[in-house]
């Protein structure tokens, strides 16, 4: 019937999944696949247009997945259209040096070779992986895919409920928070976080350079910060180079080429001239925890989780490590006729992670103190204990091991 004058009728759909995925990234998108190769359906929210997901420009973005991470993408289908795109890790080199003095080597090189499953990561752009994700959740049927939606609202209760800012209204047996260290998600279910910022930021670019990198990444100490140049395909690199945030600033305004004047004292000449492509970007650095992985019908995941230093380049590895580890608990309680969402589910998995994380958010914060400075007695004693592991095979091997992903307690998805 006619309403003349009156507002317009919204109608309230409502869907039911098993998960409520809300974040578009890649830890979303990869979680969505894992649950589905373990029978559950999901819903995967993301705030972002499709188009803009899709966008195939090159941005300068990149990852450094670990061997563990890999093996889950092999698992859940999209390594393949992805490996020829990823530069295999040959080496990592690791420095303590100083500003005008970055081609000096004093530290420790790892390499591949030293572990018997091949190479112990692959360098892959942002682009190629994210168009990689979405196009393996169109393709799977237990997957519906709401891009360019918000979450405005959210209950749990006997079931997981989010209202989307069209007004429809999606419900669940879980909620998923894989919306990153500003969580929405965990803001609306009340869990806090405990962390703090170092007062540095990540100037972040891509270069093009005339020598072959042979697929080795360095991580070069500088008093400041560490810079980390990781082999792309093609003479490339991808480099997160972190500076205090008032010099972060005053370089990331300047003009390209004023840019690379800033950066060739810290970067050397080791790959001969070096240009910039793609886009420079910035992030401050920080630790930041949330407080509890899961609440009443919820679990959070990746930067929603932990927020971390990207100085041993485990972010987004330690985010596929929950989302492994997720699937794996959920994949269990379902085959037992468990409710996936029930506490004892969801503190499984929180088991499984505040552990890890906690350790590696220790080491990476430790790290990036120690180094992070000019002190000549914590120089001379970092420089002794690089010298040590160096001198030690087993012990390196044990730190190629952490690198690659293979250490811990791994989730099936991880293994061989």
């Amino acid at each position: 019937m006619d309403n003349p004058g009156r507002r317009p009728i919204l109608r309230r759909m409502t869907q039911d999944t098993d998960l409520l995925i809300v974040g578009g990234g890649l830890n979303g998108p990869t979680l969505a696949l894992a649950a589905a190769r373990a029978g559950l359906s999901s819903v995967v929210i993301d705030a972002l247009p499709l188009p803009e997901r899709e966008d195939p420009g090159f941005d300068g973005r990149a990852y450094a997945l670990a061997l563990g991470s890999i093996r889950m993408l092999t698992a859940l289908g999209p390594w393949a259209a992805l490996a020829d795109k990823a530069q295999p890790m040959a080496g990592i080199r690791v420095a303590d040096g100083r500003v005008n003095d970055a081609s000096v080597f004093l530290g420790l090189d790892f390499r591949s070779a030293e572990i018997e499953e091949g190479p112990m990561g692959h360098m892959l752009e942002d682009r190629h992986l994210r168009r990689a994700l979405l196009a393996a959740i169109d393709a799977e049927p237990r997957i519906t895919h709401r891009a360019g939606h918000a979450v405005v609202a959210q209950q749990t209760g006997p079931r997981a409920r989010v209202t989307l800012d069209s007004g429809e209204t999606l419900s669940g047996s879980l909620l998923i928070g894989a919306d990153g260290r500003q969580s929405g998600t965990a803001v609306r279910a009340g869990i806090r976080r405990t962390g703090w910022g170092y007062g540095q930021t990540a100037l972040v670019c891509a270069l093009a350079h005339d020598l072959p990198h042979g697929g080795v990444a360095h991580q070069l100490f500088l008093p400041p910060g560490p810079l980390a140049i990781l082999p792309l395909t093609g003479q490339r690199v991808s480099i997160v180079w972190s500076e205090n945030a008032q010099t972060a600033a005053a370089f990331q305004a300047l003009p390209d080429a004023d840019y690379l004047e800033m950066l060739r004292p810290r970067f050397g000449d080791f790959l001969g001239d070096i240009r910039l492509v793609g886009a420079r970007y910035t992030y401050p650095l920080g630790l930041s925890l949330a407080n509890a992985f899961v609440a009443d019908r919820l679990a959070l995941v990746g930067d929603a989780a932990h927020g971390l230093h990207p100085i041993a380049g485990q972010g987004l590895n330690a985010g596929f490590r929950d989302v492994a580890a997720l699937a794996q608990v959920l994949g269990e309680a379902h085959r037992r006729g468990e409710d996936i969402g029930a506490a004892p589910v969801l503190e499984r998995y929180q088991r499984w992670r505040r552990f890890d994380v906690a350790a590696l958010a220790t080491a990476t914060d430790a790290f990036n103190r120690l180094f992070s400075n000019d002190n000549p007695l914590l120089r001379l004693g970092r420089d002794i204990g690089m010298a040590a592991v160096q001198a030690l095979p087993g012990l390196r091997r044990g730190f190629i091991r952490e690198a690659a992903g293979l250490s811990g307690d791994l989730p099936e998805l991880m293994r061989a």
